[in-house]
């Protein structure tokens, strides 16, 4: 698809400072844009290669200065989510083939809707319920008694075990499992026996997870994932965990089982959060932090290990980080003292001569 500078910015609520009337046909990084293409500047760092790009048009937002370039900019009041906007109009979502084939495995007592997509060697369960329009790609399994809402998309090897249900427009992308037992035992003289998990999981509506997470089934109840969330590759939700509406939560994160998060949560890279705590909502955690504890709705930033204020946290990875300048002062200290120790002994033992 191609169209004028002007019409692009039209669909995406920006205003055009410089040429209209060129054509663009796609997206690309500011680095990497052509003469056909439109980029996007969200983040400072990247504003040196505002002068230099070949891009038709730079999404910018409304304050933003022309750097001395002749650049077209498209002034927008979030450009990061404008160019998202861009995207969608240039580009569309990814479109996925139609029909059930011959090798996919659909039991007879399973429900299947309209426009559904059922590809070769899936394999869908008896009294399974699959939402119209709904994309089942190759090797993947749908469990006994699971529903799915309208629209989802299962992308190859994903496993969903029996009894869980999916909303509407739920992704989950290749190789993620959905309803494992989860890690319950009880450990009696001496030896871990195996807790049936009777329980299951329910992901609602727009919940998108990356490749290979794992949302464990839960003990009794269900484990549930809120509506709108977004996971990152290889997160690990624990049985019986809660997580609320609209989290997002990047690559390796790991929840242990019966916690809970609020709404808006956002969390780092390999956060880990132990058992049976709450995260209030609209917290932020950074990469790597340890959360071992409640934290309170609204209670800002959080980092470190154990998980603190990010202030806090700063400050002790400031410290830690002059660690080496620290010990070495110590050693130089220790060195110091060593040595006037033995010239006092001496001036003692030479006063007590004198004497």
């Amino acid at each position: 698809m191609s169209m004028t500078v002007k019409t692009l910015a039209d669909q995406i609520g920006a205003t055009v400072d410089g040429e209209a009337d060129r054509l663009v046909v796609g997206c690309a990084g500011i680095e990497e844009a052509r003469a056909d293409e439109v980029s996007f500047l969200a983040n400072v760092k990247y504003a040196r290669h505002l002068p230099h790009t070949a891009a038709a048009a730079v999404i910018v937002g409304r304050d933003t200065a022309a750097a001395g370039g002749t650049t077209t900019l498209l002034r927008a009041d979030d450009p990061y989510y404008a160019f998202r906007q861009a995207v969608v109009v240039l580009h569309g979502f990814r479109q996925h083939p139609s029909g059930v084939n011959a090798s996919a495995f659909v039991s007879p007592q399973a429900t299947i809707g309209r426009d559904c997509t059922i590809m070769p060697w899936a394999y869908v369960e008896a009294e399974a319920v699959i939402g119209d329009r709904t994309v089942i790609y190759p090797h993947c399994y749908v469990g006994a008694r699971t529903r799915t809402g309208e629209a989802c998309v299962l992308y190859p090897s994903v496993t969903v075990y029996e009894d869980c249900t999916l909303g509407d427009r739920v992704v989950l992308h290749a190789g993620c499992v959905i309803g494992q037992d989860g890690f319950g035992y009880a450990t009696h003289a001496g030896e871990h026996h195996k807790i049936p998990h009777v329980g299951s999981v329910v992901i609602e509506d727009d919940v998108e997870m990356g490749a290979n997470c794992a949302i464990d089934r839960a003990t009794v109840g269900a484990t549930r994932v809120g509506k709108g969330t977004k996971f990152s590759d290889l997160v690990a939700i624990g049985h019986g965990t809660r997580i609320g509406r609209h989290n997002m939560l990047v690559g390796q994160v790991g929840i242990a089982g019966s916690s809970e998060t609020g709404d808006y949560v956002v969390m780092g890279g390999q956060v880990g959060v132990a058992g049976h705590i709450r995260i209030g909502d609209q917290t932020q955690i950074a990469a790597k932090a340890g959360v071992h504890a409640d934290i309170p709705d609204g209670d800002g930033r959080y980092g470190g290990i154990p998980a603190v204020p990010w202030a806090d946290a700063r400050r002790t990875i400031m410290a830690a980080i002059q660690l080496p300048r620290y010990v070495q002062k110590i050693r130089t200290m220790e060195r110091r003292i060593v040595e006037l120790e033995r010239r006092l002994e001496q001036r003692e033992a030479e006063v007590d001569q004198e004497s």
